[in-house]
């Protein structure tokens, strides 16, 4: 984590994160006193500081951790969708073409529909390749409390991909993909530090029951013992035990000095319920703490996917869009497609392509055998 001010409250600027303050951030931009710096209804700023400061706020929360150059070159989709309505131009004679085409009516119905469900707030997909990273999908599982501790664990190789260790945070998943994390690693399944937790089952409760239980159950064996027996109710000794159990060819039980509780210990933060929630395009399975990424992210009229503290379809959005627009990246070299982050659906489609060469290879080579 480079800036040790990403949740500083002056700036107030939301991140993926579940931290209280953090929280406070995302109340102050999206409905506290500083949601005015972001609404340019009635702004006497100009149009390039209504576009920064809309890229400002958007890229805080989507990818803060990328460089602003990295994202622009391998995060930054090459054919942006246009989120600006269709204009007519004075002087253009396509409606009359139209007409005559008979196209009109068909536009009119769709235009209809348009206005009845919406615009696909497609603007919002522009930040599909942030989502398709491996952290961010850790974040979106809720398996960490914040996109930083998500590539801690993947650095420090608690993390498998499709079963293999994965130390790369800055890949992308193809479809298909199987995200597993060590349960020891994960933050929720141990003691807190501080009060600021929250104990989901009661399982300190629990602990507590159990063991009262288990030393009243000790100190009625311990008087229990003290009681003279004859020697018919005697019973063997352990070391009598395991001779008779030598003889009869069975294993001795081990002994149970831990108790058992039969309940997962889990621990969440407080004020955690905002970011409680999952994707469409993720299957986790929390029993196992693993988790399929099965599609890519995107939008139909009126929902949007990717989750971001802002209107998909609103100002903030489309200001940044058109920031990126004139910022588009520009044709990639060997040298720079040499440095670009790991994108398993490029490499699947890659391998994809390779096969059908060689099968196209081969059967023209059968081909030739034949005829000649």
């Amino acid at each position: 984590m480079r800036d040790k001010g990403i949740f500083s409250i002056k700036r107030a600027l939301p991140r993926m994160s579940w931290t209280p303050k953090n929280l406070y951030n995302l109340y102050l931009r999206t409905d506290g006193p500083r949601k005015r710096e972001i609404t340019f209804k009635s702004a006497s700023s100009t149009l390039f500081q209504q576009r920064w400061r809309s890229k400002a706020v958007v890229r805080a929360y989507h990818g803060d951790f990328i460089k602003e150059k990295v994202f622009k070159r391998w995060f930054l989709p090459e054919t942006l969708p246009d989120v600006r309505p269709k204009r007519k131009v004075l002087g253009d004679d396509k409606a009359s073409l139209e007409e005559f085409a008979l196209r009109k009516k068909k536009e009119k119905e769709l235009a209809e529909e348009e206005a009845l469900k919406g615009m696909a707030p497609v603007g919002s997909l522009m930040f599909s390749e942030v989502e398709r990273r491996i952290d961010v999908f850790l974040f979106r599982c809720c398996f960490v409390h914040s996109v930083y501790e998500a590539r801690r664990l993947i650095i420090h190789g608690d993390v498998k991909l499709n079963g293999k260790k994965h130390q790369n945070a800055n890949t992308r998943l193809a479809p298909g993909d199987m995200v597993s994390v060590d349960p020891s690693a994960i933050r929720f399944f141990k003691p807190p530090n501080g009060p600021n937790w929250y104990d989901v089952n009661n399982y300190q409760q629990l602990v507590k029951e159990v063991d009262a239980k288990r030393e009243k159950d000790l100190e009625k064996q311990a008087k229990g013992a003290k009681k003279p027996v004859s020697a018919d109710e005697a019973a063997p000794t352990a070391a009598e035990l395991a001779v008779i159990n030598a003889a009869l060819g069975k294993e001795a039980p081990a002994p149970t000095s831990k108790p058992q509780y039969n309940l997962t210990p889990f621990y969440l933060p407080h004020f955690a319920s905002p970011w409680l929630f999952i994707p469409a395009y993720i299957e986790p399975n929390f029993a196992t703490c693993s988790a399929i990424y099965v599609r890519h992210p995107t939008a139909r009229p009126g929902y949007s996917e990717i989750p971001t503290p802002y209107d998909a379809d609103g100002e903030v959005v489309r200001f940044a869009w058109e920031w990126y627009v004139e910022r588009r990246p520009r044709m990639r070299t060997k040298t720079q497609l040499a440095r670009m982050p790991e994108d398993r659906a490029l490499a699947q489609m890659e391998s994809i392509d390779e096969g059908r060469k060689k099968l196209r290879k081969d059967i023209l080579l059968r081909n030739f055998k034949f005829t000649s």
